[in-house]
């Protein structure tokens, strides 16, 4: 394959404050802090998922207003340890959110900037994923938009129907997930491709179905367009 999923970036107003709420949630450890961009990854290296990277939001960027198109579903093993991270989760900062979920098992928090994540039960499909269970993108035909990031990520379809999953060949790491969305919501967090210097990875991406943003270099709109980058694989730094 020629590009793979490395990040999951954050626009953040206080990127160090963010990363460190996300890496004692996680448990995950910092692997570069440069004061606008603060980077986070398991301590397992055989873990397979994105990486977090949170970047400074540009000077005037408005506040979070509606619902990120993107989000972080948490696992835990055990009631207790449901209750213990949704515990953790609002004595680092973080507060319970009313999205209209109503009565349901997991449990639907909002980091110290609003990003809406979700602490969920315990489930069997979620079993070797470490902390970060899902990576949540939601879509209007989530199948769709599976079978294009199956092509981006190189990670199979392992789950397809009304919500469509992907999972790393060696089905450890968090699942990428696509679920049914009912219009448009916020960017605030985009997916980063690491791609080797000199491939052909842009056009492999246009020819599944990808958009060259106006802005040029390596961002792109995905066929539902969600925004997303290339980086460079080795060094996980963006190419343009």
């Amino acid at each position: 394959m020629s590009t793979r999923l490395v990040y999951v970036a954050v626009r953040a107003q206080r990127p160090s404050a963010l990363a460190e709420f996300w890496a004692r949630l996680l448990g995950w450890t910092v692997t570069l802090d440069r004061g606008d961009r603060v980077d986070i990854a398991p301590p397992d290296p055989g873990l397979p998922g994105p990486a977090l990277t949170f970047r400074a939001a540009p000077p005037g960027a408005p506040a979070h207003a509606s619902p990120n198109r993107l989000h972080l579903d948490l696992a835990s093993y055990s009631p207790r340890q449901q209750d213990d991270r949704v515990r953790l989760a609002l004595e680092l900062g973080g507060d319970h959110l009313d999205i209209g979920q109503g009565a349901v098992p997991w449990v639907v928090l909002a980091d110290p900037e609003g990003n809406e994540f979700c602490v969920l039960e315990p489930r069997p499909e979620y079993v070797g994923t470490g902390a970060l269970a899902a990576v949540v993108v939601g879509a209007a035909a989530p199948a769709r938009l599976a079978a294009f990031w199956s092509v981006a990520s190189g990670w199979p379809v392992a789950r397809n129907g009304a919500v469509a999953g992907l999972r790393s060949p060696t089905e450890l790491g968090a699942w990428l997930e696509f679920i049914p969305h009912p219009g448009p919501g916020d960017d605030r967090l985009h997916l980063e491709l690491g791609a080797r210097a000199g491939t052909a990875a842009a056009e492999r991406l246009t020819a599944a179905g990808a958009v060259a943003r106006p802005d040029g270099g390596t961002r792109f709109l995905d066929p539902e367009h969600n925004p997303f980058c290339l980086v460079e694989a080795e060094r996980g730094q963006p190419t343009n």
